[in-house]
């Protein structure tokens, strides 16, 4: 298992404008997905611009262990040589997720959709996350759960169903995992699996699932939810993905240019699919500016070039129906935030406490240890901006949590003092060139 690990403390400085042109990596939702995708296609998926990180390499991993012949033939270029829906093999070894969240409860849905038996575990994160919400909708499906650690966490072994039961299934969350989780599960399934979004959740599942074949629909419910609707056993047929740059990881660079004067620079091919631009909705409320250039399809998204230059930011309050789509750019929004002129209120954050740490908590230790003035009332964060004033000089605990270690380093470019995290080895998950891709726009790191 992939439990022992060196820390890698790290320091970021105070940076001359940021300038250049990059191109993040590819976006870690649809690079598990291909993976998963091909896997359960008959033929060749040929996936360029994948995310090689280590979480999509755990995917990777997984769906060889389960009968796909992967090959990778070029920097982000993958073919996948799936064996077709309800023919997977049993794996022979525990399936080991390292601290892939993603890649391991997408792939309870499919395990548990074939009569095979497997293992999931991880690293230290990984067992700390809850799977229970993964696991409930899937025994109702008919999954057995043979064995668990305390709390339904890995290690967790379990028995997929011999005759798959497609369900209606209402998530009591806004989440992506859970619903992609179900549709998975339910290919396998006679008859329709039903999953309904109070709040619609990234739909990156549903819109591959399309684009492979799968009759699948997706109708308003609600005021702002929405109804999926899979017929199940369809046969995939092989797609060509090109994989667009990770809005998610575009938050970094984006972030930093806006805080560091001078700064000007353009984000090549960022995914902009409406159900993941809530950071940019955001920001550019605040009075960020970015502009977008040669808006385009690619893949399947919606993809542009973002030209971001530095900006003077104002406070704003955040609505928590804008949180199931940037979920994951509230540590380094914090960050904005805390450069920003007056009071910046994030509602709604629950989902935060159960990432890859409890994010909120850590992203309010971090804002403490360089000076930054907040609160947290309930599941909500309020940042009081500095206007660009920020003290720095704190070392953050990253809880081995990949954007906690980014958003600090980011923070540390604009800061007066250094700002250092206590390990950067966990943001090979997502972004294996973050260190570089920054020092070529000209952030200074030690």
């Amino acid at each position: 298992m992939s439990h022992g690990f060196e820390m890698q403390p790290m320091q970021a400085r105070k940076s001359g404008p940021l300038t250049g042109r990059v191109r993040v990596p590819g976006d870690k939702s649809i690079s598990h997905r291909a993976m998963i995708l091909g896997l359960l296609t008959i033929g060749e998926t040929h996936v360029t611009g994948l995310l090689e990180g280590e979480d999509v390499l755990r995917s990777a991993a997984a769906a060889r262990a389960l009968g796909a012949d992967i090959q990778r033939v070029g920097p982000g270029e993958w073919r996948v040589n799936g064996m077709g829906i309800g023919t997977l093999l049993e794996p022979s070894e525990t399936l080991d997720f390292g601290n892939a969240g993603t890649g391991s409860r997408l792939m309870m849905g499919v395990v548990g959709g074939h009569p095979i038996r497997a293992t999931f575990d991880g690293d230290a994160s990984l067992r700390k996350r809850p799977m229970g919400r993964i696991l409930d909708p899937l025994r109702k499906m008919g999954v057995e759960v043979i064995e668990a650690a305390e709390g339904n966490r890995v290690p967790l072994t379990i028995q997929g169903a011999r005759e798959t039961i497609p369900i209606t299934y209402e998530t009591p969350v806004a989440s992506a995992q859970i619903k992609s989780a179900i549709l998975f599960c339910g290919l396998n399934a006679p008859g329709e699996t039903i999953v309904i979004e109070a709040e619609a959740s990234r739909d990156h599942t549903e819109k591959m699932l399309a684009y492979f074949g799968a009759e699948i629909t997706s109708t308003p419910h609600g005021a702002h939810g929405r109804r999926i609707t899979l017929k199940g056993q369809p046969e995939l047929a092989p797609q060509p993905i090109a994989v667009p740059a990770d809005p998610s990881s575009a938050a970094f660079p984006m972030v930093a240019a806006l805080i560091v004067p001078g700064s000007d620079i353009v984000i090549e091919s960022v995914m902009m699919n409406p159900l993941r631009i809530g950071l940019i909705t955001t920001l550019r409320e605040m009075g960020a500016r970015i502009e977008e250039l040669d808006r385009r399809i690619e893949g399947g998204e919606e993809v542009a070039d973002l030209r971001v230059r530095h900006s003077l930011l104002k406070g704003v309050d955040v609505p928590a129906e804008r949180a199931p789509s940037m979920i994951d750019e509230y540590p380094v929004l914090a960050v904005a935030a805390a450069f920003a002129e007056g009071e910046t209120r994030m509602n709604g954050l629950q989902e935060l406490r159960v990432k890859e740490s409890d994010r909120l908590q850590a992203v309010a230790d971090g804002l403490k240890a360089n000076g930054v003035t907040h609160r947290i009332e309930g599941d909500d964060l309020i940042v009081d901006g500095l206007s660009r004033n920020i003290r720095g000089g704190g070392s953050v605990k990253t809880h081995m949590d990949h954007r906690i270690a980014m958003s600090f380093l980011v923070m540390g470019l604009a800061a007066d003092r250094d700002v250092g995290v206590d390990d950067m080895s966990f943001i090979a998950t997502s972004f294996p060139d973050f260190i570089p891709l920054m020092t070529r726009l000209g952030g200074q790191f030690a």
